[in-house]
């Protein structure tokens, strides 16, 4: 038989451990961010061709400028789409 004092739950009690976000260029040392590697600027892009945020990717202000600036010459030079249905 259970003791009075025993708590039960239904389910395991959470609790919630965010994953730290970080700036990928700061922690691999990277200074220049290559517009014409457009497999490398994907992955600041979504679906649609939109830059992903900062509170998304966790880049830091300074290296979120020099993503956005690099998209925006790969686009200007075709290596990336304006707008599309399906990039990824």
């Amino acid at each position: 038989m259970a003791e009075q004092t025993e708590i039960r739950y239904l389910t395991a009690p959470s609790i919630d451990t965010k994953k730290k976000k970080y700036c990928r260029f700061k922690k691999s040392g990277i200074k220049y961010i290559d517009y014409k590697d457009p497999e490398f600027l994907k992955k600041f892009l979504n679906e649609q061709g939109k830059i992903l945020p900062r509170r998304i990717t966790g880049t830091s202000l300074k290296y979120q400028r020099r993503v956005a600036q690099a998209v925006k010459r790969a686009r200007h030079i075709a290596l990336l789409p304006f707008v599309t249905d399906l990039m990824k």
